[in-house]
């Protein structure tokens, strides 16, 4: 049985535009930046991503990240994709669950390379975002 292990904490502001719905399917761009907190140990100075998400007729939100992501600390960088199912929540703000994967060359987060990482991403009515992650192992 795999167990995961809390290894990250991040807080960012977001900004959301529409983008062309697919068919009668309305599909958001979202910005996530000035992301600060920890990612296993270690200091995040500031995180980025771009991602896209479309809501199907049943209100679920397919989001995807394709390696529009990127984490800055004091070693180097690491860039990420991710990919979560989320929904509107009461308050205007949006919840998703999903897989993200890193890729870094700063030694300090190499050891992220290649991990499956999953996480939790709220977003308040206002942009403010929380980012929980965990490393399944």
């Amino acid at each position: 049985m795999s167990q995961a292990e809390k290894i990250g904490s991040i807080k960012a502001v977001t900004t959301a535009k529409t983008l062309s719905a697919n068919g009668n399917n309305p599909v958001f761009e979202v910005s996530a930046i000035s992301g600060q907190g920890t990612l296993a140990g270690v200091e995040i100075i500031n995180s980025m991503a771009t991602y896209t998400a479309e809501m199907g007729p049943d209100g679920i939100i397919h989001g995807e990240c394709p390696n529009s992501g990127i984490f800055i600390v004091a070693d180097g960088v690491a860039t990420f994709r991710a990919t979560g199912i989320g929904r509107f929540t009461e308050d205007g703000g949006t919840t998703f669950k999903g897989v993200v994967y890193i890729q870094s060359s700063a030694p300090s987060l190499s050891k992220l390379n290649g991990a499956t990482i999953v996480y939790d991403w709220d977003v308040d009515a206002q942009g403010n975002a929380e980012w929980e992650l965990w490393h399944w192992k």
